[in-house]
């Protein structure tokens, strides 16, 4: 997302700080020295927040200072601590799914079968269509519409999708619209408006603003009391990435995901929906698998024998969750590399060279 649309944005800010995370007497080793030195080294730029847990210890919370922006509006340098908000941007997307999820627990919205159309009565000639009226709420939530989408532009560039459709004067007709380039759940094609269309799908269910449940049915039951979720100049929200967290309140969702679904003896969401959530579903072009808006990989870690999966949701400039459930073990990265083209590297070498390599 860029500035182009941020204008309007619309922003919660609710509370103050949450509880901590319990901090573990001594880490396995020091992850710290060893972030500090890859970023005095210039092998990681653009570093903002890495937190890391294991089995609820915070084995790691470290925060730098760097140019950030808000939904592509420039905030300056700043010096980032666990009370600073920071851009999610398509996290967004995976906390999406598990508020879908959650909403399909409460019986408030379709099952993933459920078609798609039958969602906007209100485009009855798209409706009409026979290859559309194939479309179902499982083709959103991983991806596999198989219309034309194209999100492999900067974000500063007018003809990019999502910037496209935040400035469509229908936005959910300018998706549903798009021509087919594949056969619906045969291809993976990135698309911030299939997320769009759940996020449309959650709030008229429920008879709510997405933010609104999200505060109500995540994050109040989590302890999460701060955060701002951005919306286009038509005041609607980015489902696709809008949503500012803390770190250490990103990290409690990833703690969630490892206690499956449960937090203080509390169902927040169910087990059934995270195991879909993280059954891969489709290949992506990024040499990981896809669930439900979550990716999916594999990797080694001397805290157990053999390949294990992680799960993870991935932003724009760096932005991370990532969680390995065998090894109970959660991360967080915020970075300010946003619409850089390899601002990947780093979140990757961080989880794979600093956390799942020296953790024991």
């Amino acid at each position: 997302m860029t500035t182009l649309t941020r204008r309007g944005a619309m922003r919660l800010l609710i509370g103050v700080s949450a509880m901590p995370l319990s901090v573990a007497a001594a880490p396995t080793v020091d992850l710290a020295e060893r972030l500090d030195a890859g970023i005095r080294s210039g092998l990681l730029r653009d570093v903002h927040a890495v937190l890391v847990c294991r089995a609820d210890d915070l084995v790691l919370e470290r925060y730098y200072a760097g140019s950030d922006e808000s939904w592509g509006n420039p905030l300056g340098v700043i010096t980032f601590g666990p009370d600073t908000l920071h851009d999610l941007r398509s996290v967004t997307k995976s906390v999406v799914g598990l508020l879908y999820g959650i909403a399909l627990d409460r019986g408030l919205v379709p099952p993933p079968e459920a078609p798609l159309l039958a969602q906007f009565p209100e485009y009855p000639d798209l409706a009409a269509d026979p290859q559309r009226a194939r479309l179902t709420i499982a083709h959103a939530l991983t991806m596999t519409l198989g219309m034309e989408w194209d999100e492999q532009r900067p974000y500063t560039d007018p003809a990019n999708s999502e910037i496209a459709m935040e400035s469509a004067p229908d936005r959910y007709r300018f998706i549903l619209d798009h021509p087919f380039v594949a056969t619906p759940g045969e291809r993976w094609i990135y698309s911030g408006g299939a997320v769009a269309l759940l996020g449309h799908i959650i709030a008229k269910c429920a008879g709510t603003t997405l933010p609104e449940f999200a505060r109500k049915e995540l994050f109040a039951p989590l302890g999460i009391t701060a955060f701002e979720w951005a919306a286009g100049s038509d005041g609607v929200v980015s489902a696709a990435s809008g949503l500012r967290l803390r770190p250490p309140d990103l990290l409690r969702i990833g703690r969630l995901l490892l206690a499956a679904g449960a937090w203080n003896d509390r169902r927040i969401v169910s087990r059934a929906w995270l195991d879909a959530s993280f059954s891969p579903a489709i290949d992506t072009d990024q040499g990981v698998r896809y669930g439900r808006l979550w990716y999916i990989g594999e990797g080694t870690t001397p805290m157990l024998p053999g390949e294990h999966r992680w799960m993870a949701g991935f932003g724009n400039g760096g932005q991370r969750l990532y969680v390995m459930p065998d090894a109970d073990l959660a991360a967080v990265m915020c970075f300010g590399a946003y619409d850089v083209p390899d601002s990947w590297v780093a979140p990757t070498r961080i989880w794979r060279e600093i956390v799942l390599a020296n953790l024991k």
